[in-house]
C-alpha cells in the first residue's frame, strides 16, 4: 500500500484537501484566476508514494491537457518527472474521478494543437512559454 504524501507548498496543500475533503464541491478553481482546475493523483517517481496536484482544467474531448509550466520558471515542476516515469493516473474533475493514462506530447502538430487549448484556457500560459527558455512540457491524460 502506497503512502500519501501531501504537497509541501501550503497553498497547494489547502487546494488539494479541500477539493478532496468537499467530494469536489469546493475549491475548484485554482488559487487566486477564479479558473476551473482539476486535481491529478500521480506516483512520485523516487518516492513510489501517492502525490496530488492541482493544475488547470483544459479539457479535449475524452481527456485533459496538462501543462508543466511552473510559472514560466527554469526548472520543471516535479510531478513532470513523476508523469514521465508513471503514466497512470487519477483525474477528479469536480465530483468525477477517472482513471487515465498520461504521454507528453513533443511533436507537432498535436503538440501545437493541445498548447493552444492550453492558452486558450489559461492566457497566461504563453506569457511563462515566453519568459523561460526551456520548452514547458505538455501531457494528454487520456481515458484507459
Amino acid at each position: 500500500m502506497r503512502t500519501f504524501i501531501p504537497p509541501a507548498i501550503d497553498w497547494v496543500r489547502a487546494q488539494v484537501e479541500l477539493y478532496e475533503s468537499s467530494g469536489g464541491l469546493q475549491g475548484v478553481t485554482l488559487k487566486d484566476t477564479g479558473l476551473p482546475c482539476i486535481i491529478v493523483t500521480h506516483v512520485g517517481n523516487k518516492t513510489d508514494a501517492i502525490r496530488k496536484i492541482p493544475v488547470m482544467r483544459v479539457k479535449v474531448d475524452s481527456g485533459y491537457v496538462l501543462v508543466g509550466s511552473y510559472g514560466g520558471r527554469p526548472r520543471n515542476p516535479v510531478w513532470v518527472y513523476n508523469l514521465r516515469a508513471n503514466s497512470e493516473v487519477e483525474i477528479r474533475d469536480r465530483e468525477d474521478v477517472s482513471k487515465m493514462r498520461v504521454r507528453e506530447v513533443v511533436e507537432d502538430p498535436e503538440r501545437e494543437i493541445l498548447w493552444l487549448e492550453a492558452v486558450k484556457a489559461y492566457p497566461p500560459y504563453q506569457e511563462y512559454q515566453n519568459k523561460t527558455d526551456r520548452k514547458i512540457p505538455v501531457f494528454i491524460a487520456e481515458p484507459c
